[in-house]
């Protein structure tokens, strides 16, 4: 078997390419299904709503992009995303305005480096996560995970819904 490629040998725009197919496809799916399926549970215990899911995506890349990668002050409580409800609009408006931070938080990326901001104590000795290419790969796998979970949220919901609406 040939040797991998290292991590920071991957282009950082080539993951980006993934991470923005990520996010575009969680925000067309919020968007689609509107203020109020976007904000209905699955009624599946301990479950999150399609907004909860993409507002912790937003604090995904503000923790691991801003304060890791990029070493800047962040405000992020995790927990309230968890329970964050409201209309898809402000969600979406929240979502592009974290884009674009991410996207100055990559400045000067490189990928072999240490990530220039801490890591959590629980963090520490997690070998995937001591350069910049393994946060941003960890990003990507966050946000590719909570993808697959938000369409899940969606398709139930839906069904939920439509059920509701047949006499």
């Amino acid at each position: 078997m040939a040797d991998a490629v290292p991590v920071h040998a991957v282009p950082v725009h080539a993951v980006r390419v993934h991470l923005d197919r990520a996010l575009d496809g969680m925000c067309e799916t919020v968007r689609e299904l509107g203020d109020d399926l976007a904000n209905t549970g699955t009624g599946l215990p301990g479950g999150n709503t399609a907004y909860q899911l993409l507002r912790h995506c937003a604090g995904v890349l503000e923790f691991w992009g801003g304060r890791v990668l990029a070493d800047r002050p962040i405000d992020r409580d995790r927990d309230a995303e968890f329970v964050a409800a409201g209309p898809v609009a402000e969600l979406l408006e929240l979502v592009a305005a974290q884009r674009a931070r991410f996207a100055c938080d990559l400045d000067g990326f490189d990928g072999a480096a240490p990530p220039r901001g801490p890591l959590r104590e629980r963090d520490l000795d997690r070998d995937e996560v001591r350069t910049q290419g393994g946060v941003l790969m960890h990003i990507y796998e966050e946000l590719a995970q909570h993808r697959g979970h938000l369409d899940v949220t969606a398709d139930i919901v839906r069904a939920a819904a439509a059920s509701r609406k047949q006499p």
